[in-house]
């Protein structure tokens, strides 16, 4: 469902806006469309944290399991 809004952006902004839209995409739609695309690109930033937070955690095991893994090798 839509629901309508107003907002007051800069001129800047909305130039931008215009430059980003797509051919025959309404301003709205522009709006949208890029507004979905940051928050999609916020939440894989904070996923990223996340997982990088969780691999920092475990460092040292993960480094050591890998050193283990390492040592099977034969060379060839």
């Amino acid at each position: 469902m839509k629901l309508k809004t107003s907002i007051t952006l800069d001129k800047e902004v909305v130039a931008a806006v215009e430059r980003s839209a797509r051919k025959g995409e309404s301003r709205s739609e522009t709006i949208e469309r890029l507004l979905r695309l940051s928050l999609a690109a916020e939440a894989r930033a904070e996923q990223d944290k996340l997982d990088r937070d969780l691999i920092n955690a475990n460092a040292d095991e993960l480094n050591a399991e890998a050193a283990d893994v390492l040592a099977y090798q034969v060379e060839l």
